[in-house]
């Protein structure tokens, strides 16, 4: 499988400082500096994953994005100084994989890198392929992919929370063991908390997705994720 990496970046020494970073992680990477460049090098040798920036002195990245989606299947991750909820959303609507902020880590480039190269070449694991009803756990990258393929940036206590539904097998996960797994001791758990914790994390999904969470709350008995899921390690 093509393994190379294309980053598309007009500002200098960012794009020297993820080449050089990825290149000594081991990976076969490129930069180019605009569309123009970003067009020729994609009819020479397409890669295997494209980050790409947004914005470009000749051209736009979302319309780029759609551009490439829709003559590859190759991977795509937006990195951008636009974090806003409406421009992820607009982002992945034009085919990105993946939307990153600009202030991401390198570590964290590299973690989303590695995990979107694992589903590209792996089709049981490939978020493009899933079933059409079902959501995935990347607990990698700490997202939650839509069955849609938004992608919803998780914090630590969010990710704990769906990863505790996710191995209940839609069964029910009580408050007590979420009490637990969160580090809350339960004599001073608040259940006030965990449901607003709850509350948030389905707006968010809301938000990002465009999509209700699968996250029912059962009297008595806790929360249980209430859709097909599968967790990518």
């Amino acid at each position: 499988m093509n393994h190379r990496i294309l980053v598309v970046e007009d500002e200098p020494s960012l794009r020297s400082d993820l080449v050089e970073y990825l290149a000594m992680r081991g990976f076969a990477v490129d930069g180019v500096g605009s569309a123009r460049e970003l067009r020729a090098a994609f009819d020479t040798a397409p890669p295997a994953i494209l980050i790409l920036d947004i914005g470009l002195p000749d051209g736009n990245g979302f319309e780029l994005a759609k551009e490439i989606r829709a003559k590859s299947d190759c991977g795509i991750i937006m990195l951008t100084a636009l974090g806003e909820a409406d421009d992820r959303i607009r982002g992945f609507e034009s085919g990105a994989d993946i939307y990153l902020v600009k202030h991401s880590s390198l570590r964290e480039i590299e973690a989303t890198v590695q995990s979107l190269m694992r589903r590209l070449q792996d089709p049981q694991t490939r978020t493009v392929g899933q079933e059409p009803d079902t959501w995935l756990l990347n607990r990698s990258t700490w997202n939650l992919v839509a069955p849609n393929r938004t992608e919803v940036k998780l914090t630590a206590t969010e990710l704990a929370f769906i990863g505790a539904l996710l191995e209940k097998g839609g069964q029910p996960c009580s408050r007590e063991e979420l009490a637990t797994l969160l580090a809350r001791p339960q004599t001073s758990w608040d259940n006030r908390h965990l449901d607003a914790v709850v509350n948030r994390l389905r707006r968010k999904i809301k938000d990002y997705a465009q999509i209700e969470a699968p996250i029912r709350m059962i009297y008595g008995r806790g929360y249980a994720f209430s859709a097909p899921a599968r967790i990518e390690a």
